[in-house]
């Protein structure tokens, strides 16, 4: 098998002899000057010790070579800068000036030198050849036979191109199974010398065609029986003729066993088709069951999870749902009361139903008032963990770094001594120490607030000492608890904390952002009236539109919470640059669902909130609310499988969808921020209605005939 260093020497070997048969017959044999001259020329295998790696690179040089072209060219295979080569010879530098020749080193021998690099860490000598992919020497030494039948050594250098050479084709042998392949060399090939023939012209390469006759040179005859001569017939045979086959019965037989073939073929193709449409049925049915059963666990688990804020509230929108609760009963016993009773039986009813709503109200408002106690307290324990955490932030290579500064470590010795004071679990011994570390930690800082809080430190250690109980002192420690939390929220005692508090430390950020609330007239900052894209800022605000909700409508919005946390979801897996959806608050979406669409899906007026879910009209724009369409969860499938709406749904069944979106249109192209989501086109010359108000589930009914008008 032919290999490129093979190719090489080849090539090599052939300039060798060409020189040398270059040469005239009367050459005289060089003077001193001219042999000294082609002395210097030859060449001598060089072997450079890269340190500290210890990379051995063998390169044939000219004796004559000076040390600093020697190092010119080794920066080149090694891609650093010749001036932070230092080359030496068994320890001792060796100059730039010197060559090989005057180091001692004789033609076609070899000198091994080491190289180091002044600056190793910026330029770290490493060859870009691993020697553990090298399978042959750098430099090889050839004896090379000449025309006058001498023998020359000739120091070749092994070339190693990056490039992959073409596969020119070869053999095999069959005995041995050896592979040679073709390969290409360097050098042109000998050219023969001219016979003075031509061997090539076009006569030779046209074929001329001559048609002649030709007689057969073995005569035939055929002998019978006949009068005076007898042939015997002992060794004949007789031939009996078959079925003549006609050329239309060979086609028909040919064409049978084509249809067989092809009926044969074809019940193999149609078996295998049945079998992929089975294999896509069961898959189709199992993803079916499996899609039906995550929705039945998804249901139950609403449901549960429905049951337990009803049974167990603890949030401020559990409490919603049990105040709708209550007013969807009293709605339903109102009813039954005024349809079955009249006169005094019906006063009397509605006394009692009174009388029972109102027991149930003080039931709730007693869980409320514990759950909102035992809250509190973990809402002071996240705030004091907020103020003692440290800074953090992610490092260019991912990891996270923390960084403790003098106010968080500040804000953890508060938190640990606000921990320690509210514990009820210390020893008499403990508690004292406990309040002499509170008492000097707030004797640093002189105000009233302090000399209040050392006055009631002064009094329990006196009532301590007098051997009180514990649990007549509950009292005097929730005021020192109480008063060391005010303490702690002070920026000036307490730095870390500025950045927690509601109401900024310098006045000139409340400029511009204080409203009037004209139900409890009081001044708040705009992060306290309602967010929704619709809503005003000169509304009640938010304090009291809950508790306007909890005395009048008792709505439960976590139906609309979970319509928009789904709807969120899912536009920003199909779009993560998505806005209006994030736009959109609860009210907004209440505002869709009832008035707009109704409360109802779109295809079958199902009216389960909880199984309702807000998708795209056109798949291929995002979504709005006027590109929206209110389905069921079940339906939502069928729905994200049509391509072409105005092909797949009625005419008027689209001219009614397009109506609710040019319901919401109107209304949110009323809202600044959400005007400039609006096509122009779209719009058109469309009349702008007047702001349309929030309707109730008593209103319901009566707002899209309004809009209608």
């Amino acid at each position: 098998m032919s290999k490129e260093p093979d190719l090489l020497l080849s090539s090599l070997c052939a300039d060798v002899q060409e020189t040398q048969a270059d040469l005239p017959d009367d050459s005289e044999p060089l003077g001193d000057p001219q042999r000294a001259e082609h002395v210097g020329n030859s060449t001598a295998t060089v072997k450079v010790v890269l340190v500290p790696e210890g990379h051995v690179m063998t390169v044939a040089f000219a004796i004559g070579l000076s040390i600093q072209e020697m190092k010119r060219h080794l920066s080149s295979e090694l891609r650093v800068p010749a001036e932070v080569l230092q080359v030496s010879l068994d320890g001792t530098m060796v100059e730039e000036q010197q060559s090989l020749m005057e180091l001692g080193v004789r033609p076609h021998g070899s000198i091994r030198m080491e190289m180091s690099s002044t600056d190793p860490n910026a330029h770290p000598l490493r060859p870009l050849r691993p020697p553990e992919h090298d399978n042959m020497p750098d430099v090889i030494t050839v004896r090379v036979q000449t025309e006058d039948g001498a023998f020359q050594e000739v120091v070749v250098e092994i070339e190693r191109p990056p490039q992959q050479k073409a596969f020119l084709g070869g053999f095999r042998h069959r005995l041995t199974g050896a592979q040679y392949h073709n390969a290409a060399v360097q050098t042109l090939p000998k050219r023969r010398p001219d016979r003075g023939v031509i061997v090539y012209s076009r006569n030779t390469q046209t074929v001329q065609l001559k048609s002649q006759t030709q007689q057969c040179p073995v005569s035939v005859c055929t002998q019978m029986t006949g009068i005076g001569c007898y042939v015997s017939c002992d060794n004949d045979k007789l031939v009996v003729p078959g079925n003549y086959t006609t050329a239309a019965e060979y086609h028909d037989r040919r064409l049978s066993a084509v249809i067989c073939l092809q009926a044969y073929a074809r019940r193999w193709l149609a078996k295998q088709a049945v079998q992929h449409l089975r294999e896509e049925r069961d898959r189709r049915l199992a993803w079916l069951e499996l899609k039906e059963r995550r929705r039945r666990e998804e249901k139950e688990e609403q449901l549960r999870d429905r049951r337990q804020r009803w049974l167990n509230p603890q949030r401020r929108e559990d409490f919603n749902l049990l105040y709708h609760a209550l007013e969807k009963w009293r709605l339903e016993e109102e009813q039954r009361i005024n349809s079955s009773l009249r006169g005094a039986e019906r006063k009397a009813a509605l006394c009692l139903l009174l009388e029972q709503e109102t027991q149930l109200i003080a039931a709730i408002g007693c869980h409320r008032i514990a759950v909102h106690n035992n809250n509190y307290d973990k809402s002071v324990r996240r705030f004091l963990d907020k103020a003692a955490a440290p800074h953090r932030w992610r490092a260019a290579d991912g990891r996270m770094i923390e960084m403790d500064s003098p106010h968080t470590i500040r804000a953890r010795e508060l938190r640990d001594i606000y921990n320690n004071i509210t514990t009820n679990t210390a020893s008499h011994e403990q508690r004292l120490e406990i309040l002499m570390a509170l008492k000097h930690t707030v004797k640093e800082h002189e105000c009233q607030l302090t000399r209040d809080v050392v006055d009631l430190i002064d009094r329990e250690v006196d009532l301590l000492t007098r051997g009180v109980k514990a649990s007549s002192l509950e009292g005097l420690r929730k005021r020192i608890s109480t008063l060391f939390l005010q303490f702690i929220k002070i920026p000036a005692f307490n730095p870390e904390v500025a950045k927690l508090l509601k109401v900024p430390q310098n006045p000139s950020h409340l400029k511009n952002d204080m409203f009037l609330c004209p139900s409890c007239h009081r001044y708040l900052r705009s992060a306290d009236f309602s967010t929704s894209a619709s809503a005003r800022l000169s509304g009640p605000c938010l304090d009291c539109s809950r508790l306007d909700n909890i005395a009048r409508s008792r709505n439960d919005f976590s139906c609309y919470k979970n319509i928009l946390k789904r709807l969120r979801a899912d536009e920003q897996r199909l779009n993560p640059h998505a806005k209006i959806p994030f736009l959109l608050q609860v009210e907004d979406v209440q505002y869709l669902v009832e008035v707009v669409w109704a409360s109802r899906s779109a295809l079958h007026a199902g009216s389960d909130l909880y199984n309702l879910v807000f998708v795209r009209w056109e798949h291929q724009r995002d979504w709005s609310p006027w590109n929206c369409f209110l389905l069921s969860k079940e339906e939502t499938p069928a729905h994200e499988e049509v391509e072409d709406v105005r092909k797949t749904y009625e005419a008027a069944f689209i001219r009614r969808i397009e109506h609710m979106h040019t319901l919401a249109r109107r209304h949110f192209s009323q809202i600044p921020i959400m005007a400039e989501y609006l096509d122009s086109a779209a719009l058109g010359n469309q009349p702008i209605s007047k702001p349309i108000a929030m309707a109730t589930s008593r209103q319901t009914t009566d707002t899209p005939s309004a809009s209608a008008r």
